[in-house]
């Protein structure tokens, strides 16, 4: 059994019809969902699943085995019939705010070029991403060049490319701690800005926005000290 990812060919679906493949405390199994699973820092979906006489709480989307999602109930909700067509439906809010958390980190990193990123984390309150890095620039510096970057409007796109061409493009790799999920034959790209010169380009798995701009306004709160050669960066979603 496999779940079709919808969120891949349309990150702005905020629900979709499906079909129940397996129902249990460990979590529903849906043939397709809208619902990204907890992966690469990003936090997994949370929403509901409705169906005639019931429906249930999902307190989050995790990865289920060979491919699949599950969608853990709230404590107390009912399972829907297996079998049974349900409506699942995302916390949009909370989706969006991470597709937004989630580019500005692809920004942060390309303001640091050729530093690995040793680790990260997504929010919807505040993210992070740690760098291998003595000396990062200054918290400020950092707030205004990600508001140019915001600013400029840059959209953002995909394309895919085979693991031989990843092999041989290792630059492409950003994170030091985490490598692309391989095994499929190929890789995802996130792109930023023109495909010819853009601003940023690393494989990853997430959500993102269609364009720069809609990240709205973000701020650079701290920077941590988290070892000999780590450096930690907060940003937040600023004025909301």
């Amino acid at each position: 059994m496999t779940t079709e990812l919808l969120y891949r060919a349309d990150p702005y679906a905020r629900g979709c019809a499906a079909r129940v493949l397996a129902a249990g405390p460990e979590g529903v199994l849906l043939d397709r969902t809208v619902f990204y699973a907890q992966a690469g820092g990003q936090p997994g979906d949370t929403g509901a699943l409705e169906w005639d006489g019931g429906s249930m709480l999902v307190a989050r989307a995790m990865k289920g085995p060979d491919d699949t999602v599950l969608h853990l109930p709230a404590e107390g909700s009912a399972l829907p019939p297996v079998g049974s067509e349900v409506r699942a439906s995302l916390d949009w809010a909370l989706r969006h705010r991470h597709m937004r958390m989630h580019t500005t980190l692809h920004l942060l990193c390309s303001l640091i070029p050729g530093a690995g990123v040793t680790g990260g984390q997504i929010g919807a309150e505040r993210s992070r991403l740690d760098f291998d890095l003595p000396d990062p620039p200054a918290k400020e510096w950092l707030t205004e060049r990600l508001a140019a970057l915001i600013a400029a409007d840059h959209p953002v796109g995909e394309r895919w490319i085979t693991e031989a061409e990843l092999d041989n493009q290792p630059e492409l790799v950003r994170t030091l701690s985490v490598q692309p999920p391989r095994g499929a034959g190929r890789v995802r790209l996130v792109r930023i800005g023109p495909e010819d010169a853009p601003v940023d380009l690393q494989p990853c798995g997430g959500t993102h926005v269609r364009s720069t701009r809609e990240i709205g306004r973000v701020e650079v709160t701290r920077l941590e000290n988290k070892g000999k050669q780590n450096r930690r960066v907060y940003i937040v979603l600023a004025g909301e």
